[in-house]
């Protein structure tokens, strides 16, 4: 009884929040609070912090992206009258705010004097490139010649300057460097911007919106660090300039209408999911519900018929664009990497909006198969677009004229501890089961929480709670979807048939019954140092199966186990990976090879090849043999064919047509 009252309370407790701290109900542990020792993790953020961002610097410097500062900053002093621009794009100067973020992320929980002088001196150009009054777009300063930067604002809405994009990451940069370091070199700098931007734009100033949403989540960022209400109201005025004025309309920039009667998700998708993600930012600091009840509609609208069995959004590459309803071609599949991060960002605000593991879920599937499969595992080439299916004409790349991706990579990386643990009053929810040491502030006091795990690859956890002293607290585990029998929340895939096999849970060595509340496990208790939590989750070999609507998937079939999706690569399968059919009984075998591709899960089974054209030779199935690996790692030995979805034995094939008259027509 004792329990429920208390469960009661905090889901009383719970209601009212919102409103009294002025920011997220729910509070993110920050990365640098958690220390990732896990064999799936440490990896790749060791191959990120001494590959990736060294090598995106590189790629920076070879394509004069910082060089552009240091022109603009000889420009502005006198030295030279004008120059030429370096690198392709205005939008050019994002990304070297990105790699700076990521080196202030890895300098956080690795100190590196090298990397911090280098960004020290760096940060010094992009200050010199600053004008007195705090406009910074290096290809104005640089040449105002050039179609993007003739006069301030006029290509901001549509034509794509990005002034207000670009400086948006260096706000968040900005923010990144002073709390890594302490110091206020390019928070200044960032100030400096923010303060100009204010004078500029308002109600009865400058009335724009941005045609690349982010300067809304770098303002959010400078006004928890500041606490100037003015970043805070210009974030919002921006978002509430969509949808007016002469020049709006535009689906590809959701300028078409007002962000509070939006309810699809529309247009360029890592503009779009910013956006979204801004207006959960600011209805947590404002207290806006009708941001809220926006997204929330555009939520529901992209998990019910907008996203890949992988987490990928943005199905068109015209317009990098969110499709219709229900339109996931395979081939053609778009799925930026940029927009598989965008969704990370997304979803976990939207827990800390709403508390439901259903969010988390979405952020899982999409961080281990759409976003993960856009890095190599050596960090050093990267996928733009994620397709779910190749003809053997697709690889990654070292860089890119347009670099959003590896860039927006080099920051993500570093921060995966951050989205482990959330707290609210008294409860610790576990949302990420990832090896790692982690201080929590429960109660008045540190708590260590340490986590012990071989997932994705197996289903055992152990966490162990070692708080300073006694301390009554919740403990709030996540019980996957895919652990219950939900491949993704919105209904759109569903596995072919129900496992009966249960998630079960342990305190110190004693069964505990498990009941859920939005998709997560309560355990109130009075804490002791090494109380131990074992918490079992199933990981059989599952079938999906898309909804009808779905024409590319309709009557196919995918594979997937725990949380990654699985594909067939020609390297593993005698180069054919399009005609086979997996039937919906055929059982599958899981394996762990740790010598391949720096351990994966490995699925084989026995299925059907197709035989013939069908056209003059009937289409056979002869028996062979399927070999499927982790959807992230495909494209590691070869740009080979390579697929998720095989059609199932619920699939008709169309009638063998006679061509033999028509081929010798003349």
């Amino acid at each position: 009884m004792r329990k429920l009252i208390l469960f009661s309370v905090f889901l009383s407790y719970s209601s009212s929040l919102f409103s009294q701290t002025g920011d997220y109900p729910y509070s993110p542990v920050k990365f640098s609070d958690v220390q990732i020792r896990d064999a799936f993790w440490t990896p790749r953020q060791d191959t990120n912090r001494i590959v990736t961002i060294p090598f995106a610097f590189q790629k920076s410097e070879e394509t004069g992206r910082l060089k552009n500062f240091k022109l603009a900053g000889e420009v502005n002093a006198g030295i030279i009258e004008r120059g030429t621009f370096c690198s392709k794009y205005g939008y050019d100067d994002s990304d070297v705010y990105k790699i700076i973020e990521g080196g202030a992320y890895s300098l956080t929980t690795h100190p590196d004097p090298e990397l911090e002088s280098f960004l020290d001196s760096l940060i010094s150009d992009i200050a010199s490139a600053q004008l007195p009054d705090g406009y910074l777009y290096t290809m104005s300063s640089i040449n105002i010649e050039n179609s993007w930067a003739r006069e301030r604002w006029a290509n901001t809405r549509y034509n794509g300057s990005h002034e207000l994009y670009n400086v948006g990451h260096m706000y968040e940069a900005a923010v990144a460097y002073h709390e890594a370091t302490g110091k206020r070199t390019l928070l200044d700098v960032a100030i400096r911007n923010a303060d100009m931007l204010c004078n500029t734009f308002g109600t009865d100033k400058e009335q724009i919106a941005s045609g690349h949403q982010e300067i809304e989540i770098g303002l959010a960022k400078l006004y928890r660090v500041t606490m100037a209400q003015k970043y805070l109201d210009l974030a919002k005025f921006l978002l509430d300039q969509r949808g007016k004025g002469t020049k709006s309309g535009s689906t590809y920039t959701q300028d078409h209408l007002p962000v509070i009667e939006q309810e699809e998700a529309v247009g360029h998708a890592v503009r779009a999911t910013y956006m979204y993600s801004a207006m959960a930012d600011i209805a947590a600091l404002t207290g806006d519900s009708a941001y809220i009840r926006a997204i929330d509609k555009i939520w529901n609208d992209v998990v019910s018929g907008k996203i890949y069995l992988t987490g990928g959004i943005g199905s068109r590459s015209s317009g990098e664009a969110y499709g219709d309803k229900f339109e996931l071609p395979n081939l053609t599949a778009y799925n930026e990497t940029c927009a598989a991060i965008a969704n990370v960002f997304w979803n976990y605000r939207m827990f800390l909006l709403h508390g439901e593991s259903k969010y988390v879920d979405v952020l899982e599937r999409t961080l281990y198969n759409g976003l993960l499969s856009g890095v190599s595992l050596d960090g050093t080439t990267f996928f733009y677009p994620n397709p779910l299916e190749s003809e053997g004409t697709t690889a990654r790349s070292e860089w890119f004229d347009c670099s959003c991706c590896p860039s927006n990579i080099s920051r993500f990386i570093p921060s995966v501890s951050g989205y482990i643990y959330a707290t609210r009053a008294d409860t610790l929810f576990v949302n990420l089961y990832i090896g790692s040491d982690g201080t929590v502030r429960i109660q008045g006091q540190n708590v260590n929480v340490i986590q012990t795990t071989q997932y994705p690859w197996q289903g055992d956890i152990t966490i162990t709670v070692n708080p300073e002293k006694p301390v009554l607290m919740t403990l709030a585990l996540r019980i996957p979807g895919w652990a219950h029998n939900e491949v993704l929340p919105g209904g759109l895939y569903h596995f072919a048939e129900r496992s009966e096999a249960a998630p079960s849970l342990d305190l110190n060595g004693k069964l505990r019954q498990m009941k859920m509340h939005n998709g997560y496990v309560y355990i109130t208790s009075r804490w002791k140092p090494g109380d131990q939590v074992h918490l079992s989750l199933p990981m059989p070999v599952r079938k999906v199966i898309a909804r009808d609507q779905v024409d590319e998937d309709r009557d196919k079939v995918a594979l997937t186990r725990g949380p990654i999706v699985f594909c067939a690569e020609g390297v593993d399968n005698d180069g054919d990976v399009k005609e086979l059919v997996v039937s919906l009984q055929t059982p599958f075998t899981y394996t762990f090879d740790p010598d391949l591709l720096n351990g994966v899960g490995t699925l084989t089974g026995e299925v059907d090849k197709l035989i013939g054209d069908g056209f003059n030779q009937p289409i056979v199935p002869r028996p062979s043999s399927l070999v499927l690996r982790p959807y992230y790692s495909w494209c590691h030995r070869g740009s080979g064919a390579m697929n998720v979805w095989f059609y199932s034995d619920r699939y008709v094939f169309p009638p063998v047509m006679d061509t033999s008259d028509s081929l010798h027509r003349d």
